[in-house]
């Protein structure tokens, strides 16, 4: 995987309430802040952000797998869970937050370390004021289906001074 040197840790709650969510993932591609700790944990790194669009990619590898000898889906729904989810956080106003409600993943195709990078993407289905969708598929590096997902995500507005 490509990109600026990553260093991980976690953005203060000053910096991440202070800019727009679109911003701050911006500025973790180019790596003016920190990834966190799960992207290096998983082997996930964001790559893309729009408004109301996120894309993962990642290398499923033998540090993934579960007893049945392929990667855990557990893999799968948490690079899933992480392109949805930052979807929704592109269209986030600064001083708001939000978590995942729910989400639902159907695997599709199995992985293993000969898998090679996959690639999340999540495209914000709606945004409401408290409540916001978002659906995604995540695909190999020849277009395959691996897996697609849908989930819904509470927003929480911005405090009041």
């Amino acid at each position: 995987m490509s990109g600026p040197d990553l260093s991980y840790g976690v953005v203060s709650r000053d910096e991440l309430l202070s800019q727009d969510g679109l911003t701050l993932l911006n500025r973790m591609i180019r790596g003016e802040l920190p990834a966190p700790p799960i992207a290096e944990l998983l082997g996930i790194r964001l790559t893309e952000a729009e408004h109301g669009r996120c894309v993962f990619t990642g290398l499923p590898s033998f540090k993934h797998y579960n007893p049945s000898s392929q990667v855990h889906g557990g893999f799968a729904l948490s690079i899933m869970d992480s392109a949805l989810g930052c979807a929704i956080h592109t269209t986030l106003a600064a001083g708001e937050t939000y978590t995942t409600l729910e989400i639902k993943v159907n695997m599709v195709r199995g992985m293993s370390e000969n898998t090679g990078e996959v690639r999340a993407e999540g495209h914000v289905l709606h945004r409401g004021r408290t409540t916001a969708t978002a659906d995604g598929k995540l695909t190999d590096a020849d277009g395959r289906l691996l897996a697609h997902a849908v989930t819904t995500c509470m927003i929480f507005p911005a405090a009041k001074a």
